[in-house]
């Protein structure tokens, strides 16, 4: 796994165009029926309550809890509350249940699928990232089969009220969320748009992201990112000088990696990853450091790339959670470093055992993610995937065999980590859409061409920058 904090393209906010509403949207508003206000309706959710509401155009936003089983095997064992959120247009329109597979925005936007079927959109915080945990925290109870529920249940809550048809959605870990809740309920949704999903069938084979770093871009680009990469271990002492300064100063901690010096080794063997997961080839190759730069200008370049702040405890412990799963059920790259090698002190420290406290026991499950991608394989129904050509994380991706129906896998031809349905070859996009739109159950009948998205709002569809740490998906 490779631990590099990067500018996270927010999937909450996937890209898309173009026109108004179809006429059936207008159709399906003008019916809506007049029942009591959709907030009461929400609230009478037995475990619902109200956090707040907020003002948004052309939507009812709600930020919400709502009463889990801290165990779904054993509900009578405690419960916790997990906050989401509903941005509501219409009981008439189908519904978008998003998640980031992280935590929840409380900023209404639109997920791109939202945009595309102009429906209403529910939003998941993920089970044990906070607030959403549990306390006292068994983090045994933190797996893919437990959050599936979780997502289970507030969509038998919510189906009450918005009957329409529902599309499951999320990128990166939110996309592998998706695709665990069609896998556990495959009946639940009508479709599910997963993007750049990482798929790691086999931990302990990784060779895959090997051959995608011999490959990806151009040969000068990579041999111009192995030329820093080692000329910043070549000036480790330096700069793990300056490191343990910046954080003294901004009261930053190493307790969980162990200090600064194995912090920064991890965080340059993550440049390369992080490079090409975030970075706009086309333009950030031009922009790689020279082995002569100043270290003025190195440090600049690796906090934008990997950013120092995620290596230290304070950046890490909001991703605990993640760093939980990573190394108990969803497995974590582990790439070579060829080009500086010979310049590691901590061979095998780049890790997510290294990233979660000692006091919190790590057993890895390897039938896992095997389960789900022999399912998916043999069984996905209405499900697209949707991956970036330049993304490390799509060196290991989902497909779907012959027992598939209705499913596809699309690639974004130079495409990072927040390649979408928008970037996609006009062909691709336009198959893409019309499916979604089918899936959606808003495709008038005998219907060729896709239905426009709703346009842009530069409210909702501001594309949201996140500093993630370390590398997650």
């Amino acid at each position: 796994m490779r631990k590099a904090i990067r500018w996270l393209l927010s999937l909450v906010v996937l890209i898309g165009t173009v026109g108004a509403g179809s006429a059936a949207a207008g159709a399906a508003t003008a019916a809506e029926p007049k029942t009591k206000d959709i907030k009461d309706r929400l609230l009478a959710i037995p475990g619902m309550s109200l956090i707040e509401e907020k003002p948004v155009d052309g939507y009812r936003y709600f930020v919400l809890n709502y009463t889990q089983p801290i165990d779904h095997r054993h509900p009578d064992k405690g419960t916790f509350q997990q906050r989401l959120t509903v941005l509501h247009k219409s009981v008439n329109r189908p519904t978008v249940f998003f998640t980031s597979g992280y935590n929840v925005s409380t900023t209404a936007t639109r997920s791109e699928p939202t945009k595309i079927i102009d429906g209403n959109q529910v939003s998941l915080e993920y089970r044990y990232f906070t607030p959403s945990r549990p306390t006292p925290t068994d983090w045994k109870k933190l797996d893919i089969k437990q959050a599936a529920n979780d997502q289970h249940r507030i969509f038998k809550a919510l189906h009450r009220i918005y009957g329409k048809n529902w599309i499951a959605t999320g990128g990166s870990k939110g996309g592998m969320t998706a695709t665990y809740y069609r896998r556990f309920f495959p009946h639940d949704m009508n479709g599910t748009v997963a993007y750049v999903a990482p798929n790691d069938v086999k931990n302990d084979e990784d060779a895959a992201y090997d051959r995608f770093f011999k490959t990806v871009g151009t040969a000068q680009c990579r041999a111009d990112l192995a030329a820093i990469e080692r000329e910043a271990l070549v000036r480790r002492e330096e700069m793990v000088d300056r490191f343990q300064k910046w954080a003294d100063k901004e009261k930053q901690t190493f307790t969980r990696v162990g200090n600064a010096d194995r912090a920064y080794e991890v965080m340059v063997t993550d440049l390369v990853f992080g490079f090409w997961q975030y970075q706009p080839a086309e333009t950030a190759c031009a922009e790689v450091p020279k082995p002569t730069v100043s270290t003025d200008d190195l440090w600049k370049w690796m906090d934008e790339v990997g950013g120092f702040g995620s290596y230290t405890d304070q950046g890490m412990e909001p991703y605990t959670p993640y760093y939980y799963q990573a190394g108990t059920q969803l497995g974590e790259p582990g790439y070579q470093y060829p080009n500086v090698a010979d310049l590691l002190k901590y061979p095998g420290i780049n890790n997510s055992r290294s990233f979660v406290p000692k006091d919190i026991p790590m057993d890895f499950d390897k039938s896992a993610m095997p389960d789900v991608d022999k399912w998916v394989r043999k069984h996905a129904n209405r499900m697209m995937f949707v991956n970036g050509q330049w993304d490390p994380w799509s060196s290991e991706h989902f497909e779907v065999g012959a027992g598939a129906r209705d499913s596809y896998v699309f690639t974004v031809p130079g495409g990072n980590h927040g390649s979408n349905i928008a970037k996609l070859k006009d062909a691709d996009r336009a198959k893409a859409t019309a499916e979604l739109l089918d899936w959606a159950g808003v495709k008038a009948p005998g219907e060729r061409k896709a239905a426009p998205q709703l346009p842009y709002d530069k409210k909702l569809d501001k594309q949201e920058s996140r500093r993630m740490p370390m590398l997650l998906p």
